[in-house]
């Protein structure tokens, strides 16, 4: 067995010493099953902080430490950063079959699933371990391994201290929580760059959860892949993002596909990443990645841990997600500081940030430790955030409509007129089509260029279809898809019956009889 090649030592800052001095203060007195939790946002030097701490220990206590990871990249870049603070360690994988119990490492970095073999099957005796440090904490897979080590203190961290597992909650695994330094703290001191956050209002209605409280990934591809999404994806990024280095989480393969396809046609540099991809490939994309300033690479959540590029200037969540953890981890990649980088993107195409807040926004960790069931029942529902959706036509469509002076339709105040003049409530979907087809009749010279202007408004159409049936007392959502199909083909129609009457139009009273139709 070999330790890593040594590693750079990193200087500490202040708050990652403050938080060091505390955790240690916390193990003073305790019991050997002592269990903490410590959080610090993506970015805050987690790996820096405990290899600190690990070094500190053995000093201190002349007892061994383990580090558990859940990912053999992260093992590695574990070890290097353990034997830059010049802490003699070795990494257990498969190839460690045996482990002397007289060996001179002072630390042990192992993933879960190697030792928990180890330790079954009786090969290993780590009685004599004194700190278990666990990175990435809310992953559960750890638990499993905590009876062998009921003389051990354990140090969770982890940047969201909410179990993967809601059946698992942290606060019955670790007896207490420490807070590190807040999101907004590290971007004021200037060790985190900022988020510059834009977002696009997506109906997310046709998605579904599965048993890990997700969204699913035959439902997230099924919507991603569809033309209208890819567009929106394609266009948000030439105006917020063309040039920039470029990261697109998605939730499924097939929609990474799609993407890297849609990103091809239009000449852009992009490359595709999953967990598929061969171990020799996956490197020479990601050194692609590095060496190339406007490079653009779509993965599917793979890049969520384990992967540090701090030159990426925007990340773009090309899916939505219940996970507060993935959330972060997403943004995180993102939030690395360079001398000349104070800034990044975040584009947020699944109503993320109105599920979650803004990303550098505070959030109570000690309540979501304490409370998890409470938190996760009051995430913000995908109808109510929907419900809050307001439909403001992209500047290069107004255009196109120039000659319109007034686009603007008050479907609720429509619809009071409507029941005051005891009308049908259809009749507030008729005075919407017309209008629509007057506002393409307006602008194009012939029937066809109407038409095709009509194509351009399905967004306005989707959008008061669905604010007309919030207004019905019962609709469902067969019924709100019909109604937007019957309102598209009925606009069409309407063009073709009054476009060359509006033409031949000779004075205004001909048109306001026309509009009255």
């Amino acid at each position: 067995m070999q330790a890593e090649e040594e590693g750079e030592r990193k200087e500490l800052y202040n708050y990652q010493q403050e938080d060091i001095d505390a955790i240690f203060e916390k193990f003073e007195g305790k019991p050997d099953n002592y269990h903490l939790l410590y959080q610090l946002p993506t970015g805050g030097g987690k790996t820096v902080i405990f290899s600190e701490i690990a070094r500190r220990y053995v000093e201190k206590y002349n007892r061994k430490v383990l580090v558990l990871t859940h990912r053999i990249e992260l093992s590695k870049q574990t070890s290097q950063m353990l034997t830059g603070f010049g802490v003699k360690n070795t990494v257990i994988d498969s190839a460690v079959k045996e482990l002397p119990y007289d060996n001179d490492f002072s630390c042990y970095v192992a993933m879960v699933e190697t030792l928990n073999n180890r330790l079954k099957d009786k090969k290993f005796h780590m009685d004599y371990v004194g700190l278990v440090i666990v990175d990435e904490a809310h992953y559960n897979s750890f638990r499993k391994l905590f009876t062998y080590f009921k003389n051990s203190i354990f140090l969770g961290v982890t940047a969201t201290p909410l179990s993967s597992n809601i059946e698992l909650p942290m606060h019955e695994t670790y007896d207490e929580l420490i807070v590190g330094e807040p999101i907004k703290a590290l971007i004021n001191r200037g060790y985190l760059a900022n988020a510059v956050m834009y977002g696009y209002d997506v109906e997310l209605t046709s998605l579904k959860l599965g048993i890990n409280g997700d969204y699913t990934v035959a439902s997230s591809d099924e919507l991603y892949s569809r033309s209208i999404m890819q567009d929106l994806l394609l266009q948000t990024y030439m105006l917020r993002s063309k040039g920039k280095k470029t990261l697109i989480f998605n939730n499924g393969i097939n929609t990474s596909l799609y993407v890297y396809e849609t990103f091809r046609a239009a000449g852009l540099p992009i490359k595709h990443l999953d967990n598929r991809t061969p171990d020799a490939e996956r490197k020479k994309i990601l050194s692609w990645f590095k060496k190339t300033p406007d490079a653009i690479l779509t993965s599917v959540s793979i890049l969520t841990t384990g992967f540090d590029e701090p030159t990426v200037e925007t990340i773009v969540l090309n899916r939505a997600t219940r996970s507060l953890t993935l959330y972060y981890q997403m943004i995180g990649r993102g939030s690395r500081k360079l001398p000349n980088k104070d800034f990044f993107t975040v584009i947020d195409l699944g109503n993320n940030a109105q599920r979650f807040g803004l990303w550098s926004e505070p959030v109570d960790w000690q309540y979501i430790f304490k409370n998890p069931e409470q938190f996760l029942e009051n995430i913000r529902t995908d109808a109510e955030i929907e419900s809050h959706h307001v439909y403001i036509m992209p500047d290069d469509l107004r255009e196109k409509f120039s000659k319109t002076m007034h686009i603007a339709f008050d479907v609720e105040e429509e619809f009071k007129i409507s029941t005051d003049n005891r009308e049908k409530p259809k009749a507030v979907i008729d005075r919407s089509i017309r209008q629509h087809a007057f506002m393409c009749i307006e602008n194009s010279e012939t029937i066809s260029e109407a038409r095709k202007l009509a194509k351009e408004l399905e967004p306005d159409i989707e959008y008061r279809v669905k604010q007309y049936s919030k207004l019905l007392s019962k609709t469902t959502k067969n019924y709100r898809e019909w109604l937007i199909e019957d309102y598209k083909n009925r606009l069409s129609i309407f063009i073709g019956r009054i476009f060359q009457r509006y033409k031949d139009a000779e004075t205004e009273e001909e048109v306001l009889e026309l509009k009255k139709l």
